[in-house]
Parts: C-alpha cells; structure tokens; sequence
C-alpha cells in the first residue's frame, strides 16, 4: 500500500507539472506515454502467439506530434474549418493499411492476417484512443476540460477501490478481474459523479456549463473508465500476466496506469463537442 500511495504522489506531481506547462508538454507526454503504452501490449500479444510489426506501430504515435503542433502546419483552409486532425487521422490510416498489405503482399509469410491484425488493434486502442487527450486539450478551455479527463478516469478508480476494500463482497467479473466486485463498481461511478459535480460548480462561471452536464459526465465515466479497465485485464488474462510492465512500483506499467483514460477521453471530448 505505502509503495503504491508514494508512486501515486510522484505521478501527480508529473501531472501538475506537464499540464501547467501546456498543451505542447502533454502533447509531447502523451507520444512517449503511447510508446510505452504500445510496446507493452505488443509484448502481451507475443505471449499469446502475435507478431506485431512494433515499427510501424511506434511510427503510428507520429500522428499525436503532428495533431499536437498542427497549428503550425500549412493547412489553413483545414485549419480554419476544423478538420485537420480528422485528415492528419485518415492520411495515417490509409498509409498504414497499404504499408501492412506490403508486409503481406511482400515479407514472404513473415507476417501473417493475424499479426497485422494484432498490430492495428493496438493502434487503434493505444494511438487513436489517446489522440482525444489532445483534441480535447485543443479545444477552448482545454486547460480545464482536460482534468474532466484525468477525474473521470482516476476518481473511479480511487472510489472504486476504497470502496472495494470496505464493502465489497459481490464478484462482478471473476474470470475478467478477480478482485472487482459490484459494490466497488458502484461506489466508482457515484465517486466519479460526485467529484464532476464539484469541479463543474467550482468552475460553473468560468465555463458557463450547466452543473448537471458535469454530473451526467460523471455517471459516464463512472462506466467507462472501468470497461476500460475490464478490456486491458481480459487481454492480461488472455496473456497470463499480472501486470504489462513495472514502470511504477505497486501500480504496474504504463497502459496499466492509462487503460481507463483510454476510454475516458473520447467519451469526455465527445460529449463536449456534442453540449457544452
């Protein structure tokens, strides 16, 4: 408990600091976080018989430096109209999807369906998945909605898991995540709702969002942030592994850390998009 509370505070205090410094910091974080992110997943796909083309996945991640600084890219006309990240998005996954049938067409069998499958997946989980922390940092007022993000995915889990401990006694998915149990589940999404609460009141003048949106995002997240997390134990359980790394003592790997924001950022940069 005390190394998993001490690595906690440390991952806080990088937070701050990267999130104080910007939105080029946490662009350039979030590249080396998908990295990591990747090469972690693509390890627990070996395990399992994948052979993921890690190259082409790590050239992937190129997309959230080029979204990061598109401002600076000579495209005004996309810029002016929005559509940027969506071209930057689709021009990538179109180079992908001919480079991969390359691979089939030309390694020889060294590749196989199978493998550029499990290589793609772990774009589209990791890469496009994270790419929303930065869209949604772009926005107006990204400097605020971006901690929607961060609440979204870590108030749940830290209600859930206090709450875990104190009443929780209903398995929910033994075969998925042993130790989650409904009550944990619960007390996850009302946590979650309660500190999006807060958060909308304390800045409902600033924003000028109704407090109920936040609340409704709350309850949203709640959900989400632990599929996200059921999704990267059902692929530990696949590979038989406790952890996808060691990065930080009593907490795992990176995409251990990030497998909830995963799906939290693009449900929180969504429904920005959609009423607020």
């Amino acid at each position: 408990m005390k190394t998993r509370v001490l690595s906690a505070i440390v991952a806080i205090a990088l937070l701050l600091g990267v999130v104080y410094l910007g939105k080029t910091a946490i662009g350039i974080a979030v590249f080396l976080l998908s990295i990591g992110a990747l090469y972690e997943f693509y390890r627990a796909l070996e395990k399992i018989g994948f052979k993921p083309v890690y190259a082409a996945g790590f050239i992937s991640c190129l997309t959230l430096i080029l979204i990061t600084f598109k401002d600076d890219i000579p495209f005004k006309s996309y810029e002016e109209s929005g559509k940027l990240p969506v071209a930057i998005i689709a021009a990538g996954m179109f180079l992908l999807m001919t480079l991969f049938f390359c691979l089939l067409i030309f390694s020889g069998g060294k590749y196989t369906v199978k493998d550029v499958s499990g290589t793609l997946f772990g774009m589209a989980y990791i890469v496009f998945m994270f790419s929303f922390v930065i869209l949604t940092r772009s926005m107006p007022e990204g400097h605020l909605y971006i901690w929607i993000i961060f609440i979204g995915a870590w108030a749940t889990d830290t209600f859930a898991y206090f709450t875990g401990i104190a009443i929780g006694k209903t398995k929910i998915l033994p075969k998925v995540s042993p130790k989650k149990s409904l009550e944990g589940c619960i007390g996850g999404v009302a946590g979650c709702i309660a500190v999006m609460a807060i958060f909308g009141w304390a800045f409902r003048e600033t924003l000028n969002v109704p407090v109920y949106h936040f609340a409704v995002l709350g309850a949203i997240c709640g959900v989400i942030s632990q599929i996200g997390d059921w999704a990267a134990s059902a692929v530990k359980r696949a590979a038989n592994i406790k952890d996808y790394g060691n990065i930080m003592p009593g907490h795992g790997g990176v995409l251990d850390r990030v497998d909830s924001l995963l799906f939290v950022a693009p449900s929180v940069y969504f429904y920005i998009s959609l009423f607020f």
